[in-house]
């Protein structure tokens, strides 16, 4: 499919949650006359961020949800592509069966659904995958994921990975979201960015509480960006997992005095110890692939990131 197609029919999974209704929300704007359905059983998801959303949803659990009973036929029912962003998403659900099962299981099933018509899939991954890193991280650096979560976004490149080797007519890609922040993501609670808590406190005029010393490092990634490289898949020629970051690793200090800037305050960080036994002190994507198979390029720096988000967040803020 390209992109010149100007009304396509698209599934977007998780379509309620963070980036899926970022994303939801882009395609509909980019293709007016398009086919969207979104599926979403709402774990972590919510429907207020699909405001002005003009499509289908399915409230469904996709780790037991029968495609063809939804659906019909999937040659009749003719998606283009299918955007696969469900998940569990919460790191610290540590109940190991439930976290595998449902990722694995629910893209498996839409898996063996699109597998007669070789429907293009475009799927979520993860940096989380790349585990504790010192450096740049490509995407034939080894898998080591520190929790559950990750294990399971493992597993589905892997089981992408074996399937696009097999049906090498089959555009299966998967995209691994860096740390991704901005609108919609409130919801989410605690595991929303730190972008979003640090700006909270900070607006609520307390300072910043941050991990000592606050020299951590990450690839802060403004959904936008993410949502651009998720469209561009759209037109990729072949099968492949790609990271979708900045390319820049940027303090947690450094995201304070951003903060600072763009809220006209002059906080200084409350430096707390951090509780996390296997925590990632460093993420940066190496953007070489994604750049050349996606024509991917991130247009918000931190600065210019943060600045929008809050201008969405509180629009008093100038």
């Amino acid at each position: 499919m390209a992109l010149s197609n100007s009304a396509p029919n698209l599934i977007v999974t998780g379509g309620a949650g963070f980036i899926g209704s970022n994303l939801t929300l882009a395609l509909q704007e980019q293709f007016p006359n398009t086919r969207l359905a979104v599926i979403d059983d709402f774990r972590s998801g919510n429907f207020k961020n699909l405001t002005g959303y003009r499509g289908d949803f399915v409230a469904q659990n996709l780790a037991t949800l029968d495609w063809r009973e939804q659906f019909g036929d999937p040659a009749a029912a003719g998606f283009d592509a299918i955007f696969h962003l469900a998940s569990i998403t919460d790191t610290a659900l540590h109940d190991q069966f439930v976290q595998v099962h449902d990722n694995v299981e629910s893209f498996r099933r839409l898996l063996n659904f699109v597998r007669p018509t070789k429907t293009r899939v475009i799927y979520a991954s993860s940096a989380s995958t790349y585990g504790a890193v010192t450096h740049a991280s490509a995407e034939s650096n080894g898998a080591a994921p520190a929790n559950v979560y990750s294990f399971s976004k493992v597993i589905m490149d892997n089981i992408a990975t074996r399937e696009a080797k097999e049906n090498p007519d089959w555009i299966i890609i998967g995209l691994r979201y860096f740390n991704v922040y901005g609108p919609r993501e409130a919801h989410k609670g605690v595991p929303a960015s730190m972008v979003y808590h640090l700006a909270q406190q900070m607006k609520a005029g307390q300072r910043p509480r941050i991990f000592k010393h606050g020299e951590q490092k990450r690839d802060f990634v403004y959904v936008k960006d993410v949502v651009e490289g998720s469209i561009r898949a759209l037109d990729a020629q072949t099968s492949g997992i790609y990271n979708l970051g900045t390319g820049e690793a940027r303090s947690f200090n450094e995201l304070v005095d951003v903060l600072n800037k763009c809220l006209s305050t002059d906080f200084r960080p409350d430096y707390i110890d951090n509780p996390h036994a296997h925590y990632q002190n460093f993420t940066q994507a190496d953007l070489t692939n994604a750049r050349s198979a996606l024509g991917y390029e991130p247009r918000f720096p931190l600065e210019e990131g943060v600045r929008d988000y809050l201008q969405w967040l509180y629009p008093d803020v100038t």
